[in-house]
């Protein structure tokens, strides 16, 4: 119901405005991510491991991630709406029912004050949270970090934002419907709340700080306290070099028990090779030993190491090649093969279409 209220809203105001505001832009893309990935450890039912939400498939072709997007932009309203399918779709948003799954965006967004950058958004929105999306071509790395995989890719509920003239400080207030929640559970009515700060102190380098503070559902009968903190630092070395910095930590509080805490530093350096070619490697680690974000069932829960490097090829302005080769070292065999193991390796390969 709340949905079929927002579209209706987007209507009207698209209407509306139109009558009134010469400077309205509207805007149809589409966006394909195709592979091939191969996991050397040969999963026997041609699905990789848990703990990943993107490239499922083992020895197959197929479609990480498909939609169409439609954009409206005028001076005080905007909106957005993208309709999805792919691995990302079905895995990411397996929780949601069945009429969430294929949205990736659905939003509305009015500005009260003519002279200030202030907008309020409502709806389906990427998260606040990583300096990384499911829109593969917004990543430096062809898969996602742990990091991005285990901490929201999209969020539902109402932001406010503001951009300075100066354009190089962002802050964003959000009060939102859960952790990664479209529709929401039984038992988790109450909202959650998130704030984000992003600073260019020069225009080589960029700090961010987002957050998330609200009660998860964690069992039948009790919630947890949840509070995250994820930061990074994209710094420019040079017109060729470039690094990303990420630090997410979190805890988690159920009543009259003590706080479990998971983190996960990770490091990503960029080469551009020519103005067509790069490469760009990848190195982290999450330690989530007390199983708050990730159920393995094993003494020393996920603690792993992984590492990455991928090479990028840009075919045409709107078709990228990509391919990537990446290891996963556990300190538990908590990746389900035949029999289990603390090792996966996987090579991906990607063609990317954007229209």
């Amino acid at each position: 119901m709340r949905f079929t209220f927002l579209f209706l809203l987007i209507l009207i105001f698209n209407n509306c405005i139109a009558q009134v505001d010469t400077t309205k832009l509207f805007n149809v893309s589409a966006y394909i991510e195709t592979y091939y990935s191969y996991d050397f450890f040969l999963p026997f039912n041609n699905e990789k491991p848990d703990f990943n939400y993107n490239y499922k498939k083992h020895n197959q072709p197929n479609v990480n991630l498909a939609f169409v997007k439609a954009n409206y932009q005028s001076k005080r309203i905007r909106s957005s709406l993208a309709l999805m399918t792919g691995n990302y779709a079905m895995y990411n948003l397996s929780s949601e029912p069945n009429w969430a799954k294929p949205l990736m965006e659905a939003n509305v967004g009015y500005k009260p004050f003519e002279k200030q950058d202030f907008w309020i958004d409502a709806g389906v929105m990427p998260s606040h949270i990583g300096f990384e999306s499911a829109v593969g071509s917004d990543c430096w790395n062809l898969t996602r970090s742990i990091l991005a995989e285990n901490s929201p890719y999209y969020e539902s509920g109402i932001k406010f934002n503001y951009t300075n003239k100066k354009q190089d400080l962002y802050v964003a207030f959000h009060i939102l419907n859960g952790w990664q929640k479209i529709a929401i559970p039984k038992g988790e009515e109450n909202p959650s709340v998130g704030f984000q700060a992003n600073y260019k102190p020069t225009s080589s380098l960029t700090l961010n700080y987002s957050n998330f503070v609200g009660n998860i559902k964690v069992d039948s009968i009790n919630n947890a306290l949840r509070i995250f903190h994820n930061l990074y630092a994209i710094y420019d070395a040079s017109s060729k070099l470039s690094f990303i910095l990420g630090f997410d930590i979190g805890t988690q509080k159920v009543a009259f028990t003590k706080s479990t805490v998971w983190y996960t530093p990770v490091i990503i350096s960029k080469i551009n090779l020519t103005d067509k070619s790069k490469i760009a490697g990848r190195l982290e680690f999450y330690s989530d030993q007390q199983q708050a974000i990730i159920t393995t069932s094993t003494p020393n829960g996920y603690q792993t190491l992984g590492a990455s490097i991928n090479y990028d090829y840009q075919i045409s302005p709107k078709v990228l090649w990509r391919s990537e080769l990446k290891r996963y070292n556990s300190k538990d065999p908590i990746f389900k093969y035949t029999q289990n193991s603390n090792q996966q390796t996987t090579a991906t390969m990607v063609l990317l279409v954007k229209l």
